[in-house]
């Protein structure tokens, strides 16, 4: 099929900017959040995001407008019948996320639409066998900011049927202009499974006194040509986002590398998440 419409569930940032990127593309899009001041708090994510794109000359304000008319906010997940695609873009907590896709199983009236999830490192399986379609379930796992970030990697759990793996490659690349690359069902799939480990090694060489977060970032920057150090990352990612990923990571492999430091678990519990909340390693 040719999908033309699309559902994201959760308007948080990942939410407003995999709605962003659906409606640039040309897709009648639904956004639902659970409340109405998370709906507003989404569409004023999604609304200065075209702004800003249209102010440095991204996207002419015709497209910019077209855009925003081919969105529709709703707190209803009942108004996700109609979809060919759904993708779920709720928090890091799987009992959240299972419930969403057992309702929206029961909400949604094709049976060959796919749902798709937007977690970091959960297991998708355990997302399919809450709904009666399960090989039409599968991860597609965008990045921050997902406007501006061109990968997406593509999850199949071991019942997908492989067509519909090779729709939504196709789907990312060719409707959402996207690079996928495909991972096995496996904790933190390709790039966290990677990235993780880095960054809390970097945590605990901070926690441990070995150097400070400013040459530590520094080191990575210049002499590895990383685009940004691991604390400017963890600070951009989002210090309660790695804090999930890390937990679910290593509850299902118990490596030590996928233990979350405590000095991040403090860090969360005091609020301090990163850029999204204006503090977190540094100060924005």
């Amino acid at each position: 099929m040719s999908i033309a419409r699309v559902g994201v569930v959760g308007a948080g940032i990942m939410g407003a900017g995999i709605a962003e990127v659906l409606a640039r593309s040309g897709l009648d899009v639904v956004v639902r959040e659970i409340s109405e001041t998370a709906l507003e708090a989404g569409r004023t994510r999604v609304t200065k995001s075209l702004e800003k794109g249209a102010s440095r000359g991204k996207l002419s304000a015709e497209d910019k407008e077209a855009a925003l008319g081919r969105l529709t906010f709703t707190t209803e997940l009942k108004d996700m019948a109609d979809r060919q695609l759904v993708i779920e873009a709720a928090s890091e907590n799987e009992d959240i996320k299972k419930a969403i896709f057992a309702e929206l199983d029961e909400y949604v009236t094709d049976p060959d639409a796919i749902l798709a999830s937007n977690t970091s490192s959960m297991p998708i399986i355990r997302f399919a066998q809450a709904t009666r379609r399960a090989e039409r379930v599968l991860g597609l796992h965008f990045f921050n900011p997902a406007p501006v970030q061109s990968l997406v990697e593509v999850v199949p759990s071991v019942i997908t049927d492989p067509a519909v793996v090779d729709e939504i490659e196709a789907f990312a690349s060719e409707a959402l202009g996207k690079k996928p690359i495909r991972s096995d069902d496996r904790p933190g799939f390709i790039v966290n499974a990677l990235l993780v480990p880095y960054l809390f090694s970097a945590i605990r060489m901070l926690e441990d006194g070995h150097a400070s977060k400013e040459d530590i970032d520094a080191g990575m920057v210049n002499g590895c040509a990383h685009p940004m150090g691991p604390f400017a990352l963890t600070d951009t990612v989002g210090l309660d986002t790695c804090l999930a990923i890390g937990e679910s990571m290593y509850s299902e492999t118990g490596d030590p590398a996928h233990k979350p430091p405590l000095l991040l678990s403090r860090m969360v519990d005091a609020g301090l998440l990163g850029r999204k909340t204006g503090r977190g390693f540094y100060t924005y």
